[in-house]
């Protein structure tokens, strides 16, 4: 949900050419036997800690395109993908798309972290999730070759822990836009407000359903998700919030981190303007302005990423 439509595209410029990687596309194909399109990249030295980027909820894998060149510089093998129904892998009409949010977790995480396992052989495998990229970790049944979680804006999205005058506007989006389109369209039209890419009907159900919540996804336990790994991740994780940042408040960020029972979390909430910044919010992170005015903060990524691949 956003107070303004967000730069979901993320396309700046590099500021200088990449020689140090290569660069190519990957098609992985899930357990639901859905082709979802990939990228690698990948150093030219070898490998000794691999990273999957995992999308917040409707935003394409070309947006952490710069943010996964700057990991690749450092030494590290990455892979960016796009969930089903999203980007390149909306492989059919979207109101005939039965991805969800669960399968997202259940199916194409797995998938992808399988792909990554399989480009980067020999190495440790690490999560670098983004919103829902970080919600839905819990849901992977091979969560254990996972050796670390980095989390950017990831929280519950809980409506009712947000501020006024947000929370109208997530209430507009959630409660009334999500429900119309879905009737009338079959699908969520996210994009004509904003809000990253159109939306498969489920995805867009389940989001609003697990945003009027508590916890997001443990709204479903018990319901539509009766097998969950919650309780068994143990992997130590930052999470990084943002004072700026109208969804991933620290309200809600503790609210999602309640339902990691026995993660190692430590909890960081910036101030942007600590970093010389005007705001970073929910999406600005992953942005290569952001980068170039404030590198200490794609630092912590690459600092995180070494200190746990000791």
């Amino acid at each position: 949900m956003s107070a303004t439509p967000l730069d979901t595209t993320n396309n700046d410029p590099l500021e200088t050419k990449v020689t140090s990687i290569d660069t190519y596309a990957l098609t992985i194909i899930s357990d639901r036997n859905r082709a979802l399109s990939a990228t690698i990249y990948r150093p030219k030295t070898s490998v000794k800690t691999a990273v999957m980027i995992a999308p917040a909820t409707g935003i394409k894998r070309q947006f952490y395109h710069n943010f996964a060149t700057f990991l690749a510089e450092q030494g590290f093998g990455v892979l960016t993908f796009d969930n089903e129904g999203i980007g390149e892998s909306l492989t059919t009409d979207l109101t005939k798309c039965d991805a969800s949010l669960i399968s997202w977790g259940r199916h194409d995480m797995p998938a992808a972290l399988d792909a990554l396992q399989d480009e980067f052989g020999n190495a440790t495998y690490h999560l670098i999730g983004h919103s829902a990229g970080g919600q839905l970790i819990g849901l992977m049944p091979n969560y254990a070759s996972i050796a670390s979680v980095f989390n950017v804006a990831c929280s519950s999205g809980c409506i009712k822990n947000m501020d006024m005058p947000y929370k109208l506007k997530a209430m507009g989006f959630m409660d009334a836009f999500i429900p119309l389109t879905n009737l009338t369209l079959g699908y969520t039209p996210a994009d004509k407000i904003g809000m990253g890419e159109p939306l498969p009907r489920s995805v867009a159900r389940q989001w609003r359903a697990w945003c009027n919540g508590a916890g997001y996804i443990k709204t479903a336990f018990g319901k539509s998700v009766h097998t969950h790994f919650y309780d068994e991740l143990s992997m130590p994780a930052l999470w990084l919030g943002f004072s700026d940042d109208d969804i991933a408040n620290s309200k809600n960020m503790d609210d999602m981190i309640r339902v990691f029972t026995k993660m190692p979390i430590e909890k960081r909430i910036l101030d942007p303007k600590d970093f010389g910044l005007n705001s970073i919010g929910h999406m600005r992170y992953f942005s290569s302005k952001t980068n170039a005015k404030a590198p200490e903060l794609w630092q912590m990524a690459v600092d995180w990423l070494n200190e746990q691949s000791q």
